[in-house]
């Protein structure tokens, strides 16, 4: 079973880079089988889809945060991490890792990122 684990810090000051990594065991980044999301929810609000990493490491973002945010992996770890750069307050929430295609299969416990100075 795969399971995902998020770490990083859990505050970051405004106008800075919010940097998470998540490490997978259980499966490996590079299976065809697997693809590996980031996935946020801010206090009070939904689920918001932030980017994905395939098995190839070819990326795709959120439309409304590509321009800030970059995935990447590292396949001798196990590993892929999010990189959100010139954050606001409005992008504290609890971001996820998750593994799916459309339809989440797993998922990280999540972790607490507060955006304040």
């Amino acid at each position: 079973q795969v399971q995902l684990q998020e770490s990083g810090p859990g505050l970051v000051k405004p106008s800075q880079t919010l940097s998470l990594t998540c490490t997978v065991s259980g499966g490996s980044i590079t299976s065809s089988m697997y693809r590996w999301n980031w996935i946020r929810q801010a206090p009070g609000k939904g689920l918001e889809w932030v980017g994905v990493i395939a098995y190839d490491g070819t990326t795709y973002y959120s439309p409304s945060l590509k321009s800030r945010t970059s995935i990447s992996r590292d396949t001798g770890k196990n590993q892929f991490s999010l990189q959100l750069n010139s954050v606001t307050p409005e992008d504290t929430a609890v971001y996820y890792c998750a593994q799916g295609l459309g339809v989440v299969d797993y998922w990280g416990q999540g972790t607490r990122v507060t955006v304040s100075s």
